[in-house]
């Protein structure tokens, strides 16, 4: 069961790989169990059953109505004519976050009792709800306080609701009309949600789109093991035409989106040239990498050479940092930290600095509270004396156009689970 980050497969079929680390890190996507989630106010502990995906009319609400969005590049748009018995889909894949204060905790726990976030050796593996039980609870003060600082909950539902609006439109403008779906992985809606809304309304050609640009066995990972999982086990499912879309942070137009964003916040500078384009990524535990093979680090840095190659193409000769924030534990994470980042550039006498959330299509506690607060903080207590931040994507016309432009491509390839 593997996935070519660079094009699309099928759930549980084989495709060649170009690196065996990447095939490494792939194969782990076997045999993902559905585990209970815990829901409840903080300090309670209750567990909820999520249902079995079924072909029945639900009573939750659907995303808003889909929101213009501006066309750029050539001006020039694919379009896909669809045979009108074929009702064609996309399933975005995010993490979730708390809405809510109160949501914090069980948020928490659904995040460390996931073996892809925290693992254990086999023979360890009963303690997995214990040790998330134990984890949620000594983070949940200072995830709250983090939370409470940006408003009281996460803005990743809303956001992520609002970019599958806008990429239903861009679609739309390619003559395909598609429903689009957001299926997070540790809070409302959950991907059994998501999936029950698909088989609701009859989607014959689902395409799945990770929102991480770069694949890792912690992000996109984790959820394709869980929609491998379901759709083994549900007979409706089974026969659910669909492809997968692991990573796409090579793709033209989401590195031209990141350079525009970029320049324009260089630009806000007296003197843009002396600023240090400062990439800070999402860590993971350095384990994934050397041992379990995630291919995360290669396209992150990948990524990241992309973009700065394209800023020079346009004259921008800046200097750039690549570092990995939010570690959790006492375990060796991918270097160098943003934080040890952030005070080493400080002390080299660097005095401006635009952070450039990397690894984060959406505003999330990670850009809006650890860059925007805790990092800037950092930053100028280090010695430097001018601090900007590059937005996130969020619904970007370009970046949008440019996901769009990926759906099209990869529905050609649409097919059954293997052994179906």
């Amino acid at each position: 069961m593997l996935w070519n980050s660079r094009s699309c497969s099928q759930l549980g079929t084989s495709s060649s790989r170009p690196r065996l680390r990447e095939a490494a890190a792939t194969q782990e996507l076997a045999g993902h169990r559905l585990r209970q989630r815990q829901t409840g106010s903080r300090g309670q502990q209750q567990q909820q059953r999520v249902p079995r995906v079924q072909a029945a009319a639900l009573s939750s609400p659907r995303p808003a109505a889909p929101r213009d969005q501006q066309q750029h590049g050539s001006g020039q748009v694919s379009r896909v004519d669809s045979p009108p018995q074929v009702k064609n889909g996309v399933l975005l894949l995010n993490l979730g976050g708390p809405e809510s204060l109160a949501d914090v905790r069980p948020f928490l726990y659904n995040l460390f009792a996931d073996p892809d976030i925290i693992r254990l050796p086999s023979a360890l593996k009963f303690l997995q709800p214990v040790l998330a039980n134990i984890i949620a609870t000594l983070r949940s003060p200072k995830s709250s306080e983090g939370y409470a600082a940006i408003g009281g909950g996460s803005p990743l539902r809303r956001i992520t609701d609002e970019q599958a609006a806008a990429l239903a439109t861009a679609l739309r403008g390619r003559g395909l009309d598609a429903e689009v779906y957001v299926a997070m992985r540790y809070w409302h809606p959950y991907t059994e949600e998501a999936l029950q809304h698909v088989v609701r309304d009859g989607i014959s050609n689902l395409v799945i789109l990770p929102l991480y640009p770069q694949f890792s066995i912690s992000t996109s990972g984790s959820s394709l093991r869980l929609l491998e999982h379901l759709f083994k086990s549900d007979p409706v499912l089974q026969h659910l035409k669909h492809t997968v879309i692991p990573s796409w942070y090579q793709r033209p137009g989401y590195v031209g989106a990141m350079v525009d964003l970029i320049e324009a916040e260089l630009d806000k500078f007296e003197q843009p040239r002396e600023v240090n384009v400062f990439f800070s990524a999402h860590g993971v535990p350095k384990s994934y990498v050397e041992e379990a093979g995630d291919p995360y680090k290669e396209e992150m840095e990948e990524c990241v050479a992309l973009i700065m190659a394209e800023l020079q193409r346009r004259g921008r000769a800046n200097e750039h940092t690549l570092a990995y924030q939010s570690r959790v534990g006492p375990v060796e994470w991918l270097q160098p930290y943003t934080d040890d980042s952030i005070r080493a550039l400080g002390q080299r006498g660097v005095h401006s600095m635009l952070a450039v959330p990397i690894s984060f299509v959406s505003e999330h506690i990670e850009t809006l509270e650890e860059i925007d607060m805790e990092y800037r903080e950092l930053a100028l207590e280090s010695g430097v004396q001018r601090w900007g931040r590059v937005p996130a994507l969020n619904t970007n016309a370009r970046f949008i156009e440019d996901l769009a432009d990926a759906v099209v491509e990869a529905l050609p390839y649409v097919g059954v689970i293997a052994g179906a």
